[in-house]
């Protein structure tokens, strides 16, 4: 009896392992894990929704200002008499860039002409302002930039060109009393990022 009983107490010691002896994962320590995982995945989902949104703003904040400048330069051009022609090409000229800058006068000769010749006094609103988009790249990225004008100047003078489509309409009196002439405007404008400065570097008349 007393060697049955010794065997059986060496078969419990020896024969089948103590559980105490190897490291133990408890649920909680799962659970622990798996909560970290998700909290990890979380930081950095919230971290890329934040940049794509600051992405987003800053894009639609430079938009704005690029058809503010389109429509500024615009209410210049549609304004001009008579009276201001000689201060409002000066005007028009500083806020130019590249080629039409280069080619300013001939240019701006037509509008010059029309204004001497009949002596008249212009008022002009702005009716509406729209980014032209042309998306050649289907897979662009949202927040992106859109695709630069055909006619976009070199890197070296400017950092970016966007097209703006300026519809307007300026009423005409003319000096000697005859009816009034409604103009309408639909224009095409490049609007270029120069060194921070946004300047006009395309002007196009469109029907």
């Amino acid at each position: 009896m007393a060697d049955a009983e010794h065997t059986e107490s060496a078969t419990d010691e020896n024969g089948a392992p103590d559980e105490s002896d190897g490291p133990v994962i408890s649920a909680y320590g799962v659970a622990s894990a798996v909560l970290g995982a998700l909290t990890v995945a979380a930081i950095a989902l919230g971290a890329i929704i934040w940049v794509t949104h600051r992405s987003d703003v800053d894009e639609r904040g430079y938009q704005s200002r690029v058809m503010l400048a389109a429509a500024d330069w615009t209410g210049v051009l549609i304004n001009m008499n008579a009276d201001n022609v000689k201060t409002s090409l000066q005007r028009l000229r500083d806020g130019t860039v590249g080629d039409l800058n280069a080619d300013f006068d001939s240019a701006m000769q037509p509008y010059q002409q029309v204004v001497q010749r009949l002596q008249s006094r212009s008022r002009g609103q702005i009716e509406a302002v729209a980014l032209e988009a042309v998306h050649h790249d289907l897979d662009a990225q949202p927040g992106a930039r859109p695709p630069a004008a055909a006619d976009q100047l070199p890197a070296s003078l400017a950092s970016r060109t966007d097209s703006v489509i300026v519809v307007a309409t300026s009423v005409s009196e003319n000096a000697g009393g005859s009816k009034p002439q409604i103009v309408h405007w639909n224009l095409r404008l490049a609007v270029s990022d120069v060194d921070g400065k946004l300047m006009i570097s395309r002007l196009e008349s469109i029907r």
